[in-house]
């Protein structure tokens, strides 16, 4: 396969999942000293990871929970962020303005900041009141989390069971998504790296990575133009402008919204010609139970995408890591 080292991605996957004893101590301490609420708190692909942080906890807990964005929390506030809250961010280099800023404004706020920061030597990190350093796999490392807390508050009574399935099956699982998925990412690529506009539609704890997936990936990656659309917002605006050759890509998953964009899945075929259907359901988690793959299926989703994007660097001659504006210009 391109690009693809199956073992480097079980062993990222692997070390992520043994964080977990250090993210229980913080949450563990966190939940001793009381708190009102949990902010989750972002900015562009941070902010996607947020939203589906968000979504995993509100069906499941009684604790306040939200998120926020970084710049709109600088220029506007938010009431609901006091002393008495635990904010959650994360960041790969630690020096994204607007998050550096943020934490600052967090601070002299009291809030308690939790920070998954890649880099432990960034000053974003010296910043926080708790850090965990571990590179990637941010989704997963912000549900351990959430999943501690919610543990805490008697909300999830097959914690030990869920996570000693994910810490013997997951890597292994993901990495062989990505090789069952690897053909259908080549065709896809190759219908769609010249595409003038894409749009993308997702919903539950998809959607921040839909979000994310259109925007991170395509537009700033790729150099792509894509639109991302809430499957329950769908029928309210965007199916209007779909014909027969707008390119549209559904993600299916498998939480408890996945009845949204099965309505959107079997709508299309009637108006469109260049449509396509990722169900996460058609891929293998071998040794996690059905009952689990819905809190899972976004990590199903990004291994997809994850050869969509080889196939579409390699297509175009374009390296992902170039970038036209971002950190090139003062902005």
């Amino acid at each position: 396969m391109y690009k693809f080292d199956g073992e480097k991605k079980r062993k990222s996957i692997e070390g992520a999942l043994k964080l977990r004893p250090e993210i229980n101590q913080i949450a563990d301490k966190l939940w001793e000293d009381g708190f009102d609420n949990i902010c989750w708190f972002g900015i562009g692909g941070t902010y996607a990871s947020a939203m589906q942080a968000y979504i995993h906890m509100k069906e499941k807990t009684n604790i306040e929970v939200f998120y926020e964005h970084a710049a709109e929390f600088l220029t506007t506030g938010n009431k609901r962020i006091t002393e008495k809250t635990i904010v959650i961010i994360s960041s790969v280099t630690g020096s994204t303005t607007e998050m550096v800023d943020g934490v600052k404004k967090l601070k002299q706020i009291g809030a308690k900041i939790v920070g998954f920061i890649d880099i432990a030597t960034a000053q974003l990190a010296q910043d926080v009141d708790y850090l965990i350093s571990y590179p990637e796999n941010e989704q997963l490392k912000f549900f351990m989390f959430a999943d501690r807390i919610m543990q805490l508050n008697g909300e999830f009574d097959d914690y030990e069971e869920y996570y000693a399935e994910l810490d013997e099956h997951l890597a292994e699982a993901l990495v062989q998504v990505e090789i069952d998925a690897d053909k259908f990412a080549l065709e896809f690529a190759e219908l769609h790296h010249k595409d003038d506009i894409h749009y993308f539609v997702g919903t539950g704890n998809q959607w921040g990575a839909t979000y994310s997936y259109a925007m991170c990936y395509w537009e700033e990656q790729h150099w792509i133009r894509t639109k991302s659309v809430q499957s329950a917002e769908f029928f309210h605006g965007m199916f209007e402008i779909v014909d027969r050759d707008t390119n549209v890509t559904v993600y299916v998953g498998e939480d408890s919204q996945r009845s949204l964009s099965e309505r959107v899945a079997k709508f299309i075929p009637q108006i469109c010609g260049r449509y396509t259907i990722i169900d996460t359901k058609d891929y293998k988690l071998s040794g996690i139970s059905g009952k689990y793959r819905g809190s899972l299926s976004h990590h199903v989703m990004h291994a997809v995408n994850n050869r969509i994007d080889v196939h579409i660097e390699h297509l175009n001659r374009h390296p992902m890591t170039i970038r036209r504006y971002y950190r090139q210009l003062d902005y």
